[in-house]
């Protein structure tokens, strides 16, 4: 019969055979669906990354699922610094993988009207906290602005692991000096504080999240800090795709087939040359000279 414009066939109820086959059905949809997913994931995870004229930079990210909630993130600024944000989603899989799309729209739209990376906390937990606190979930985010003309990195935490600061000439690794801020999705109208460092020729800046350090092996001992930075400190000496590939090579053969229950993600810059300009992908003036 017709009712409303749509058709509504009579249909004889289903038989355990019919049933079943609409379960595999169901099964190879979801499947599909979460294949998609991930691609899209993957694709947004791995979009154009800035090349520094001087430097280098690079992020990957594995998540302990199909899909995570991990995110990172590169912004060229008109004004030739380049903006980075790592980030991690409470939660895993699914409902993670759409908190990170959220969370990742939310730094596009910041970055486009705020001045530093304190501002654009401040303005991505005013414009997703609502969402965040219905959903019962927050997002632990670390952003920092590089400038290649005055050689300083200006960042800003909300609730997010200090990143490593590996000074090359001197063969020494150390946090960056912590500043406060709660997650995103935590409180309302907060305001993040920023901190700065002035990074030196052959300097590295590690940005990671959680889940390398607490990395599990057989024994469920985790991978931990130490083990880290002595993995750092060992390849300090290579390009970032390189250091990248031994850290990741690191975490393996400590976790000899374990399965991880946490995304690992990490993003590397590294200082090359005295000068050190940014090409945009995405910014009309990006090259600016001293």
């Amino acid at each position: 019969m017709f009712l409303n414009g749509l058709t509504f066939m009579h249909q004889e109820p289903k038989g355990k055979d019919q049933g079943a086959g609409d379960s595999e059905i169901m099964d190879k949809t979801l499947k599909r669906e979460i294949n998609l997913a991930k691609n899209i994931q993957t694709q947004l995870l791995n979009g154009p990354t800035p090349k520094l004229d001087g430097g280098e930079i690079k992020g990957t990210s594995v998540p302990a699922r199909l899909i995570g909630g991990d995110y990172y993130d590169f912004y060229p600024l008109v004004n030739g610094k380049l903006r980075i944000v790592i980030g991690d989603v409470m939660g895993k899989g699914i409902p993670a993988a759409m908190l990170m799309i959220l969370t990742r729209g939310a730094f596009r739209s910041a970055s486009e009207s705020t001045k530093g990376p304190g501002e654009t906390l401040t303005a991505m937990n005013n414009a997703i906290y609502n969402d965040l606190r219905a959903l019962k979930s927050f997002v632990t985010l670390f952003c920092a602005d590089w400038d290649p003309c005055t050689k300083t990195l200006t960042y800003s935490s909300a609730g997010h692991c200090p990143p490593l600061h590996i000074k090359g000439r001197e063969q020494v690794i150390r946090e960056l000096p912590k500043v406060t801020g709660i997650m995103v999705g935590g409180l309302k109208n907060q305001v993040y504080e920023e901190g700065f460092v002035e990074l030196e020729d052959q300097d590295t800046v590690f940005f990671y999240t959680d889940g390398i350090i607490e990395a599990v092996n057989t024994e469920g001992k985790q991978f931990g800090s130490k083990r880290l930075e002595e993995t750092l400190m060992k390849n300090v000496n290579k390009d970032v795709g390189e250091l990248e590939q031994s850290v990741m090579s690191s975490l393996q053969e400590f976790a000899d087939g374990t399965q991880q229950k946490d995304d690992i993600t990490m993003v590397l810059l590294k200082i090359q040359k005295e000068k050190s300009d940014v090409s945009s992908f995405n910014s009309p003036v990006m090259i600016t000279e001293e």
